[in-house]
């Protein structure tokens, strides 16, 4: 199925990944812009392609038959939306309780275009005390590019200003809600 993946990705749609394949045992992965229902698959397709097992969090209203076999084969966590700092808590428990995970997250929230980034994923990171890779999804260069970790240092402004620099000029599949 890698070795699919790879085709698909990389001959057939024409991308390219750029950055250290090989993420930490345990991070978070946020992923931007996200600004289309493709991203989501094109995100399935990456991962596959670097072989790497990437978690996500999505509504646990879209955890119904059968979507949620289906959504947990991908690695699928159903979360309540309205309760943040149980999810924070939630997710933390799952970095302190396996050898290995990775969650993959976007910090817009939603496809479209906004002007502040939601917190959870930062106090994700933090609680857990696992680095943040930041990851591109660049339509018009078709790339993406993955960061160095990233360590939260507790100053929430500064470092996601200092986050927000690794996605500068990055456009989305719709580059209005980049």
């Amino acid at each position: 199925m890698i070795k699919i993946a790879q085709i698909i990705l990389y001959n057939i749609l024409g991308w390219k990944i750029h950055g250290d394949f090989q993420l930490p045992k345990k991070c978070v992965l946020i992923v931007a812009p996200h600004t289309h229902w493709i991203d989501f698959f094109l995100a399935l397709l990456i991962r596959k392609a670097i072989n790497q097992e990437i978690n996500f969090i999505a509504k646990k209203e879209l955890f119904i038959f059968p979507l949620y076999y289906i959504l947990r084969y991908l690695g699928g966590i159903p979360v309540e939306r309205n309760s943040k700092s149980k999810t924070v808590d939630f997710i933390a428990e799952n970095f302190h309780k396996k050898k290995k995970f990775i969650l993959g997250i976007s910090p817009e929230g939603t496809r479209s275009k906004v002007s502040k980034w939601k917190t959870g994923f930062y106090y994700i990171a933090l609680k857990a005390k696992v680095p943040i890779i930041s990851a591109t999804l660049n339509f018009e260069k078709k790339n993406t590019t993955l960061s160095r970790p990233f360590y939260v240092t507790g100053d929430i402004e500064n470092d996601i200003k200092k986050l927000k620099t690794f996605f500068n000029g990055v456009k989305g599949k719709v580059p209005n809600y980049s």
